[in-house]
């Protein structure tokens, strides 16, 4: 290839893989909740749990016996922005945990299911029908109300509920991809199932993979959020957006900061990856372009 050619070459690569200015915003935000989530006991202002009556429902920027309530206080005398910072770990680390887990058993048994086929590929595929036909919201709160609420829980109950849908996903890729010459003549050869899903066929179904993870993790958010709400995930006094949602709705016409500055983050996350997905989907899946 002339040296031309390869310039031209050089360009289009560094093109297809540039990010619109459109992104750059949303991809700081995410950027910044992730690095306050991880900075957490650093960057807030006090402990999260520290309560002081005498400071309670303190509107934004008072100041009470040395300490300034930069986004006010709740009904305990908890600093909003303290909890808010706090409650970013915990939506960050379920959404993540469980987008992981969800994803690797859902992938392992969508390929499976398609490399064998008989009998596997029904009872996997019928389970999968079987946990989509209920609603995703209700299964995931008849899970938690089984297992029991916490941390931990909440991150088997999403997975749990979100499975069958990186199944379906791996399950049309793998059929597609398992017809190809050389996993059949790498079958033909003798290669262990191991390595014939691990190294031929999901490298060839990644992308696909990585574009529904990124889509899941906003509603993996949401879910987080919307379990705390009705008192079935992240128990009391561990800071939680849908925690601090569910109290702010009982002071919204006398402290209206409780709730409206964790519903904002959880819009402005929510919103951020939701975009920054559209945009990986549009990247790594020809036919969405």
């Amino acid at each position: 290839m002339s040296a031309p050619s390869q310039k031209i070459a050089a360009v289009k690569s560094a093109k297809s893989f540039s990010l619109p200015w459109a992104v750059l915003p949303f991809l700081f935000i995410v950027g910044a909740m992730v690095i306050l989530a991880i900075a957490a006991p650093l960057v807030a202002p006090v402990d999260p749990n520290t309560q002081n009556l005498l400071a309670r429902l303190k509107s934004p920027g008072t100041v009470s016996r040395g300490v300034t309530y930069i986004l006010g206080s709740d009904e305990l005398g908890r600093d909003v922005l303290s909890r808010l910072i706090y409650g970013a770990r915990v939506s960050l680390f379920v959404a993540f945990s469980s987008v992981i887990l969800s994803g690797t058993i859902g992938s392992i048994l969508g390929m499976v299911a398609a490399f064998y086929r008989g009998w596997v590929e029904i009872v996997i595929m019928r389970l999968v029908d079987i946990v989509l036909s209920v609603p995703a919201i209700l299964f995931a709160i008849i899970t938690v109300a089984v297992l029991g609420p916490g941390l931990i829980n909440v991150v088997i109950v999403l997975a749990l509920t979100r499975w069958p849908r990186y199944a379906r996903v791996a399950y049309g890729q793998t059929l597609s991809v398992a017809n190809m010459p050389y996993v059949r003549l790498s079958r033909f050869m003798g290669a262990s199932w191991p390595r014939l899903l691990g190294r031929h066929i999901l490298p060839n179904i990644a992308g696909s993979l990585v574009v529904v993870a990124t889509l899941e993790f906003g509603l993996m958010v949401l879910f987080e959020a919307g379990l705390s709400f009705l008192g079935l995930g992240v128990q009391p006094p561990t800071a939680s957006w849908g925690a601090m949602l569910s109290t702010g709705r009982n002071y919204v016409a006398t402290a209206w900061w409780i709730a409206t500055f964790p519903g904002l983050a959880l819009f402005l996350l929510v919103l951020s990856i939701n975009l920054i997905g559209d945009h990986v989907r549009d990247r790594l899946d020809p036919k969405a372009r």
